[in-house]
Formats: C-alpha cells, sequence, structure tokens
C-alpha cells in the first residue's frame, strides 16, 4: 500500500501548485467546516472489456466484483467516511457472451454495482450511437466525456462532468477520452462526432470546474505513459496532468496497466487498475481545509491466482488473497446472459497443433501465426494477391486444442467485414510504404500475407508479391477489413477508391470458414517468415 501525504506548503513551491490553492480560494462558497477531517474513498476500475462473468480459473468477475465494493463501502460508512465509484471506460469488445448482447449484462451489472459515473472509451464507438444510448440507459448513471462533441451543436454528446455532493464537499467528476479514437473508432460510426484535444478542452474546463467544485477529479480514458513517453499514442494522463494545473485525481484507462502506486505529477494522482475488472483500486484520502493532507491507495485483486508448488512438486493455483464471494444477487441477474452467449458460441469448429499467439504485448509489437492466420483467410476468401490485418483488431490468443466459435469471436470481437481494393503497382508501393511503417506497439502494427517488402527511409522496396517483384502493368488486390479501408487506426482511407469493393463477409465468420475447411490447423504452415525488413 501507497501512502502520500500533501500539503499546501510543501506543494506551494511550486509556482504551478500555488495556482492550483489559489482557484480553491476562489472557488465555490465554502460548505466545509474549518479544521473538520473529510474522509473520502474513490473506488475504480477500468477497461473492463465484457469480463461479466468469471474466467475459467474463477478469476475476477462483477459477482465477485460486487461483494468486494459492498464490504468496502460498509466499512467506509462506519469510519464516518464517504465514497465515490469511477470507471476509466471501455466497457465494450472483448468477450463474445457480453459482444452478441450488446454488453448488456455488463451495464446493467455496473447497475447494481452503482457506479456513479465512467468515461467514455474508444471502444465504445464499436457500435452505433443508438446502442450507446441504450447502453446509458441501462446503466443509469452519467457517460462523461468533456472533448467528445456533438458535430452539429458543437456541445458534448454525453455529459462533460457532474458535480457530486460527498458529504460537505463539492466533487467535480470530468471526463475526458483519447483524441485517438479518431482513428480507433469505427468510422462509421463516428459520422456527426467531432473529437477534440482532451488537453485543450481540459485547459479551458478545469479552472470554470474549480471555481464551481472543491475537489476536480478527472475520469480518463486516455492511457499511463510513464514520464509521458507516449510514443505513437496520443498524449495520455501524464501529460494531462502536467499542462493542466487543478486535478487533483486522475482515474485512469486505456493503456490497460496497473499503477500499484499513484504517479503523481503536477500535484495530481494518477491511478489506473490494470483492466477486465481484475483490481478494484481504492484511494483513501483526507480534505482538510481546502486540500487533501493524507492519502492511501491500494489495488485489490478480485480473486486472481498465482501459480505456487505443492507439497508434491505439482504446480497448482492459488488465491493472491483471500477468496471473495460471489454476490448471490448478481450471479442470478447474470446467469441468464452467460447461458444464453454460451449456447450460442461452444460449438467446436476445428482444432489446432499449436499455440496462436494473438496476446497484445507481442501482436502489436512483431509478426505472429495468428496474425499470419487471420491475412491468409482474408485473402483467400476474397481471392487477393496480399492480406493485412492492423493488430490492435487481434483481441486474444488461440490456445492449441480444440477451436469454439468463441475462441475466434474472443480473437476477432469487432464485426468488421472483409473488404478489397484493385491497386496499380504505384499505388501499392504507395499503401504499403504508409501501413509497414506503423509504429510497432500500437494497434496500427499491420501482420501480411503474400508479400514481402523491405521497408527504406519510410518506403517500401524490393516488393515480392507471391514471391514475384511488381509488374507496373499489373494491378494487385489487398485484402484488408473496413475498420482500416475507412482510415481506422490511421491506415490510408481507400473507401473513395474506384476499385474498392466491400465483400459483406463479417471477418470472424470468415474465419470460422477457413478454419473449418483447414483444420487441423498447423502452426508450422503460418510461423514468421519476417514479411517486412526494417
Amino acid at each position: 500500500m501507497k501512502v502520500t501525504k500533501r500539503f499546501i506548503t510543501n506543494l506551494a513551491l511550486t509556482g504551478v501548485a500555488l495556482s492550483v490553492t489559489a482557484c480553491s480560494v476562489m472557488g465555490p462558497q465554502q460548505g466545509w467546516e474549518e479544521d473538520k477531517e473529510y474522509r473520502v474513498t474513490i473506488l475504480h476500475t477500468n477497461d473492463h472489456h465484457g469480463r461479466f462473468w468469471q474466467n475459467s480459473k474463477g478469476e475476477y468477475g462483477m459477482a465477485a466484483r460486487k461483494t468486494l465494493i459492498d464490504n468496502i463501502r460498509e466499512e467506509v460508512a462506519l469510519n464516518d467516511g464517504s465514497s465515490l465509484l469511477l470507471s476509466g471506460g471501455d466497457i465494450n469488445t472483448g468477450v463474445p457472451e457480453s459482444d452478441l448482447q450488446d454488453a448488456e449484462p455488463d451495464f446493467r451489472g455496473m447497475n447494481m454495482l452503482k457506479y456513479d459515473a465512467m468515461a467514455l472509451g474508444n471502444h465504445e464507438f464499436d457500435n452505433p450511437l443508438s446502442v450507446l444510448k441504450q447502453q446509458q440507459e441501462w446503466a443509469g448513471f452519467p457517460f462523461l466525456s468533456a472533448n467528445i462533441l456533438d458535430e452539429k451543436t458543437g456541445k458534448p454528446l454525453f455529459d462533460a462532468y457532474k458535480i457530486f455532493q460527498v458529504d460537505d464537499l463539492k466533487v467535480a467528476v470530468v471526463g475526458f477520452t483519447t483524441d485517438d479514437t479518431v482513428k480507433l473508432g469505427n468510422p462509421e460510426y463516428l459520422e456527426g462526432i467531432k473529437i477534440e484535444s482532451p488537453i485543450e478542452v481540459a485547459s479551458t474546463l478545469v479552472p470554470e470546474l474549480r471555481k464551481k467544485a472543491d475537489l476536480v477529479i478527472a475520469v480518463t480514458h486516455m492511457g499511463h505513459y510513464a514520464n509521458g513517453n507516449h510514443g505513437g499514442n496520443a498524449p495520455g494522463d501524464v501529460a494531462l496532468a502536467r499542462a493542466v494545473p487543478g486535478i487533483d485525481v486522475v482515474v485512469g484507462g486505456h493503456s490497460q496497466n496497473p499503477l500499484f502506486e499513484p504517479d503523481e505529477q503536477n500535484g495530481t494522482l494518477i491511478l489506473q487498475a490494470h483492466e477486465w475488472g481484475k483490481y478494484v483500486g481504492r484511494l483513501d484520502f483526507v480534505y482538510k481545509n481546502g486540500d487533501i493532507v493524507d492519502s492511501t491507495y491500494e489495488l485489490i485483486p478480485v480473486n486472481l491466482k498465482k501459480k505456487v508448488k505443492d507439497a508434491e512438486g505439482n504446480s497448482v493455483r492459488v488465491y493472491i488473497q483471500d477468496e471473495i464471494a460471489q454476490d448471490a444477487e448478481m450471479l442470478k441477474m447474470l446467469t441468464p446472459f452467460q447461458e444464453k452467449g454460451q449456447e450460442e458460441l461452444n460449438v467446436e469448429i476445428g482444432f489446432a497443433n499449436a499455440d496462436f499467439i494473438g496476446e497484445r504485448s507481442i501482436v502489436r509489437n512483431q509478426e505472429t501465426n495468428l496474425g499470419n492466420l487471420i491475412a491468409v483467410a482474408m485473402q483467400e476468401k476474397v481471392n487477393a494477391d496480399i492480406g493485412i490485418m492492423n493488430s490492435g483488431g487481434i483481441r486474444d490468443d488461440m490456445p492449441k486444442g480444440i477451436i469454439t466459435y468463441k475462441s475466434v469471436l474472443q480473437v476477432q470481437p469487432f464485426g468488421n467485414m472483409v473488404s478489397y481494393v484493385d491497386f496499380t503497382a504505384v499505388e501499392l508501393t504507395d499503401y504499403l510504404s504508409a501501413v509497414a511503417a506503423k509504429q510497432a506497439g500500437t494497434g496500427a502494427f499491420a501482420q501480411f500475407s503474400g508479400v514481402s517488402l523491405t521497408l527504406k527511409d519510410g518506403k517500401a522496396t524490393d516488393i515480392l508479391v507471391g514471391g514475384s517483384p511488381l509488374e507496373a502493368a499489373k494491378t494487385y488486390r489487398i485484402a484488408i477489413n473496413s475498420y482500416v479501408a475507412t482510415g481506422g487506426d490511421g491506415y490510408p482511407k481507400v473507401v473513395d477508391h474506384p476499385n474498392y469493393v466491400n465483400s459483406g463477409y463479417v471477418d470472424a465468420d470468415l474465419l470460422v470458414e477457413y478454419i473449418k475447411t483447414n483444420y487441423p490447423l498447423d502452426g508450422a504452415k503460418f510461423a514468421p517468415t519476417g514479411a517486412v525488413k526494417r
């Protein structure tokens, strides 16, 4: 557990912190009592991605989360404290049982957990706006983003912020969403929506909130990048805190990394609780005479397990902390959704003789057999010369053994259509130059089939298609998904190309078909070949 002490006298040593204190002094009409200590607890999760049900090892799940949160709330209340429960967004996309039901069990579960507010994540835009609005009805709490606007009105698409009365304190909770949503969200569903820089919006909005509230908490879906080094991603929470004084706490998400200690930047405590409800973050702080004077923080594992050796030397899994019982009422509500999803997903479709690798940290950095498999399946379906798959669309491994429809949907949950376009040799060279240059470590990082090339000074050279050099007089067909065809992940937009065709085939269904036709899948057939030399 991290203990952080924060005092006005210490913070005033920085010029920036003085302005924060000044804003606080000029803030709302004082409702708190002099010298009284107010105890506030912030509970938080982020990047839920459809994990309403525990996994096969009995880890996480919303039923156990409810028991944990109920117990914490009771403890806080008994100690004369108050609490808020917040989410850093991305409730959608990741588990077939949830995806097939528009995340209804997840949002209804959050309603039962009594979340107070959440940030809109980029994956909230994997569905039409009508679905997102339905999800808010199921949830029953505010979806927040100050920088996602209705293009026609110029006003926030959902609420920018909410002010909560917490004991005698006014607490402003404001939402910000990564501006990478422009390229990460489904372009089809982003029509009519304007996404502004969250830092620019915050620079204007936060000083206004300081006039209305005693505390400002940002729920963000922007990512935590150590020391602000965001690489090919949009600036995240560290950049926000450094650029915008006056934010007391950032409850973050998007980068899906656990912060076991708050990252304090410019007087702002930055928090993040990994992903999938694996942890519940807990920040307890004391507010006195206009400032946070003391705080403690921990990430509480929700039935997570680790491997240990038993007395006989066998590897077994044990709980990291005491087991948390599953809440009966939550289980009762969620069980019909789980059963409905299972019925549709557990049909066997094939077999693999090796693990096919789609783990985020690997597939976004290097060629993998699963990336090759998907690219080949798309290529063959539309009779293309080349298949290209953005790694951000590959969401899980496909383990060795029996493959089910569920296995495929966990890998490709977005329901994109497979598209193709016929390019001249010059057009193909330009397209491959743009795509092959996408930065490793991002979802734009490409997986290829049917082509090899050398990337030199940002340009694709030594291009071989099907083992043969390009011919100026030939046309070449590339297979891609509809997401990147419309400019998703920053790929060149090709939907307006005269030779562009949306095949109408759903990517996951196409992969299911390929597996049924070609199983058992031989891992060696799809092994990395070094398609791109840099």
